[in-house]
């Protein structure tokens, strides 16, 4: 995985932060976490994940977060640990500091998403050994097996989305560089 660049300066620049509606921002923040933790991940981490999402560096300490999220560094850390364990964010040391700086991974939703295709694989299997163990023609093995056919489908059609995806990042990248070239 990639870790983000840090656009503007060093990882505590926070100019263009300086200027935004904080309230506005925190609800963002809550409601995005909301949101994944009605997805199914933990509240908490949903939270720390949407903060660090929202600065600009995508980089944050243990003390950031909680001030931001008025949370305990306990949550903060069980949070972290879970972010962690799901490679959504990379802990790393400030440069002559001992305090940790907890970073997103850059293009976080595509790396997450790659993952998810060797996770949808071993459901694939499950179901299709469950179908056998069900019997084909009943009806919770027919279930099953649609429940495996859907994560085929899924297995073939994610990294062809992925590429156009990849494509399309490029090509606007591209036109970006040709609009700062010509301005």
């Amino acid at each position: 995985m990639r870790e983000t660049n840090e656009p503007g300066g060093a990882p505590d620049d926070t100019r263009g932060e300086a200027a935004r509606d904080e309230a506005a921002v925190s609800r963002f923040v809550e409601r995005f976490a909301a949101d994944l933790a009605e997805a199914g991940m933990q509240r908490m981490a949903a939270r720390v994940f949407a903060a660090l999402l929202v600065s600009d560096s995508g980089a944050l300490t243990s003390a950031e977060l909680a001030e931001r999220l008025r949370i305990s560094p306990a949550a903060v850390s069980g949070a972290i640990r879970y972010l962690s364990q799901v490679d959504m964010v990379v802990r790393e040391r400030e440069p002559g500091s001992r305090r940790d700086r907890y970073r997103l991974y850059n293009e976080v939703w595509y790396e997450t998403l790659t993952r998810r295709d060797q996770v949808v694989a071993r459901w694939e299997s499950t179901m299709r050994d469950g179908a056998k163990v069900l019997g084909p023609g009943t009806p919770a093995g027919l279930r099953i097996t649609e429940t495996a056919d859907f994560f085929e489908f899924v297995q073939r059609e994610l990294p062809k989305m992925l590429e156009r995806w990849r494509v399309q990042q490029a090509e606007r990248r591209a036109a970006e560089a040709r609009e700062a070239e010509a301005g």
